[in-house]
C-alpha cells in the first residue's frame, strides 16, 4: 500500500519555475517506479515524467523534456518534478503516481496503481 500526496503547486508566470514533491507512506515507495502526470480542463490525463526506483533512470514526454527534471529521494520518501521555462500550456492538475511492478519507461495512465489527489499548476502568459 502507497500513499501519495502532492504539494508545490501555484500560480507563476510564463518562464518561472516551480519545483512540485510528492510524499508517500507504504512499504514499496522504495522498489516503486514513481511518474508525474497532469490533466488539463478538458482534456485526458497524460504523461509528463517517470523515475526508476533507485533513481538511476528517467523518462520524459517530449512536450517537457529538457525543462522538466523528475528526481526521487528514497530516504525522504520523495519524488520531485523540477518545472523551468515554464510556458501556459502547461497549466494543468499534477498527479503523482507508482507502481512497483512498472519499468521506468511505462507511461501509460491505467497502468498505474496508486495516485495521489493532485496539486493546480497555473501559468500565466
Amino acid at each position: 500500500q502507497v500513499q501519495l500526496v502532492e504539494s508545490g503547486g501555484g500560480l507563476v508566470q510564463a518562464g518561472g519555475s516551480l519545483r512540485l514533491s510528492c510524499a508517500a507512506s507504504g512499504r514499496t515507495f522504495g522498489t516503486s517506479t514513481m511518474g508525474w502526470f497532469r490533466q488539463a480542463p478538458g482534456k485526458e490525463r497524460e504523461f509528463v515524467a517517470a523515475v526508476s526506483w533507485s533513481g538511476g533512470n528517467t523518462y520524459y514526454a517530449d512536450s517537457v523534456k529538457g525543462r522538466f527534471t523528475i528526481s526521487r529521494d528514497n530516504a525522504k520518501n520523495t519524488v520531485y518534478l523540477q518545472m523551468n521555462s515554464l510556458k501556459p500550456e502547461d497549466t494543468a492538475v499534477y498527479y503523482c503516481a507508482a507502481d512497483p511492478r512498472l519499468g521506468y519507461r511505462d507511461y501509460r495512465v491505467p497502468n498505474y496503481y496508486y495516485w495521489g489527489q493532485g496539486t493546480q499548476v497555473t501559468v500565466s502568459s
